[in-house]
Formats: C-alpha cells, sequence, structure tokens
C-alpha cells in the first residue's frame, strides 16, 4: 500500500493512505542506506495492525524535489509570506528565498500579509518590484480573510510549502485558509518586534484530494550555502540576460567596470533593492566559502 507522510515525531511516522491514517516506523535497512523518510514523501507500507492502523515504511518512492531545511520532499510550491509590519517587511530574507526557489526550480508565490498595518505606498513599491520580475503577488490580511480566496486557488493540486520569518502570520494563514484553529498562533513581541516562533516541526495539512500545505518552523536566517557565490547571479532572474552583456568572464557583478548587470541597475532594468540584496547575499556565500575549513 502507497500513501504519503504528512508527521513525523521522531521515529515515528503518519502516513495517508485512501485507506486511513497510518502510524508507522521505518525499516531499519533505510539507515544503512543512509535516508532517512521525510514529511512530504510517498511511501511503501506494510500493515502490522489493521485495526490499530500500525504499518512498517518498507520503501521510500522516487522524490520530486528535496529541501534540507526545513526536511521536507516533494514539494510543488513555494509560498513566501512577508510581514507588512510587526515583523517590518525583510526582502533581503525574500531575495534569498526566491533565489533558492530558482535554484530548486519550483515556482514560488509572494504573499504580503498584515497589509492592514502596512503604508499603501511601501505595499504597491514592493509589488511592483517582483511582479515585475513575473512573480505572482497576493496581497492579504489573514486576520480579516482578505486575499485569501486567491491563496487557496494558487495552491490547488499542490504540495506546497510556507516560508517566511516568525510572525510573519504562516500559521494565522493556514487558519484563515481552512477555516479553524489547526495551529496555534504566533505571538509577536512588543518589546522586539520579533515573532516568537510556535510551530517546532514540519507538518502537512490535507486541504482537499491532492492538494496539501506544509507549515514550517519560522526562522529568522535562511542559509543557501548549496548555491556558489559565482553562480549566485543566475538565481536573480532579471540578472541573467544583463551578464550577457559583462566584458570579463567570472564577473562578480560588484567591483568591475563594464558590467552588464550593473550597467542595467543604471538604466533601471534592475531594482536597486535587489541589486544591495544580491551583493550582501554574494558576500555571505562567499565569506562562508573562504572560512569553509
Amino acid at each position: 500500500m502507497q500513501g504519503r507522510i504528512v508527521n513525523n515525531i521522531s521515529n515515528t511516522y503518519w502516513i495517508e493512505c485512501q485507506n486511513g491514517l497510518y502510524e508507522a516506523v521505518a525499516r531499519g535497512k533505510f539507515k544503512i542506506e543512509d535516508i532517512v523518510p521525510v514529511v512530504g514523501d510517498m511511501v511503501e507500507i506494510e500493515t502490522i495492525h489493521e485495526e490499530k492502523k500500525e504499518a512498517v515504511i518498507t520503501k521510500i518512492l522516487p522524490r520530486r524535489t528535496y529541501m534540507k531545511r526545513p526536511k521536507i520532499a516533494n514539494v510543488t510550491k513555494l509560498i513566501f509570506v512577508v510581514s507588512m509590519k510587526m515583523p517590518k517587511p525583510d526582502l533581503l530574507l525574500l531575495d534569498k528565498q526566491l533565489a533558492f526557489a530558482e535554484f530548486m526550480k519550483i515556482p514560488c508565490v509572494i504573499v504580503l500579509n498584515k497589509q492592514d498595518l502596512g503604508k499603501q505606498e511601501e505595499i504597491q513599491w514592493i509589488q511592483k518590484i517582483y511582479t515585475k520580475l513575473g512573480y505572482p503577488v497576493i496581497i492579504t490580511c489573514a486576520n480579516k480573510q482578505e486575499g485569501i480566496k486567491e491563496v487557496r486557488e494558487v495552491l490547488k493540486s499542490e504540495v506546497s510549502a510556507f516560508s517566511g520569518n516568525s510572525g510573519v502570520g504562516k500559521s494565522t494563514l493556514l487558519n484563515a485558509i481552512f477555516e479553524e484553529n489547526l495551529t496555534k498562533e504566533g505571538i509577536v513581541s512588543n518589546k522586539n518586534k520579533k515573532g516568537k516562533n510556535t510551530t517546532t516541526a514540519v507538518q502537512l495539512y490535507s486541504l482537499n484530494e491532492n492538494t496539501y500545505i506544509a507549515d514550517t518552523p519560522g526562522f529568522s536566517t535562511f542559509d543557501i550555502y548549496e548555491i556558489e557565490s559565482k553562480e549566485l547571479y543566475q538565481y536573480f532572474k532579471e540578472f541573467k540576460e544583463a551578464e550577457k552583456n559583462c566584458k570579463y568572464v567570472g564577473c562578480t557583478h560588484i567591483k568591475e567596470k563594464e558590467c552588464g548587470i550593473k550597467q542595467a541597475l543604471e538604466e533601471g532594468r534592475i531594482a536597486k533593492p535587489r541589486y544591495e540584496n544580491y551583493i550582501k547575499i554574494y558576500e555571505d556565500l562567499k565569506d562562508k566559502e573562504e572560512h569553509k575549513w
């Protein structure tokens, strides 16, 4: 029998199958083969006790995608949630996430949440930057159910993972999408304006047939060290065409003269915040590469 892992705590897995939800353990051979089942995996199971819905995972089916942080398999869409206030919009994190999505070849959607708290000019400015690049941008206020219908539409027939800083409203969005209190909502401290994370493990929720949503732990950092610094520009969509006009091979697009990307920046074809974030991410990747050992 086949099913999908929807939850995992320690060495126990919950598998959603046509016959219902099974509680399972993984066979020891997976440790020998150096592969561990994760949430999102499609697996084959053998039933131990049908009445108690107990089983053993015997096989992990081939993965379409695999993310290491957080560990989740077979995601087909990434939903990046940005808060317009408390916490303030973190476009550096968003650009890291978008670069990662391009690297993983996973389509993504940007959700600008808490629109009632943000300034309309800033919301429109952010929306303009990213829609120009071809990324869908949905403006929401989860507490008031605003924009939720549009979010549900992009989730249809997908395995989607929500990602963003703690406190941006991922859990609140989930509750609004499902119209029930699936997750304990996060609390944002007025003292430091940073989110107190409430989601501690990856869990897959079934919205309807063939539609799943993963709530992932909130995080204040997002590492993309799988990407080499010299290849980073490839994952900034608007950089690839401009890079063809660089005079020198191996151009970092930072200090060199006659750089196609810097020329595009001057001509307004690349947004300044995106370029500035590229430099920050590039330097961070470069530093990690140089101090790897």
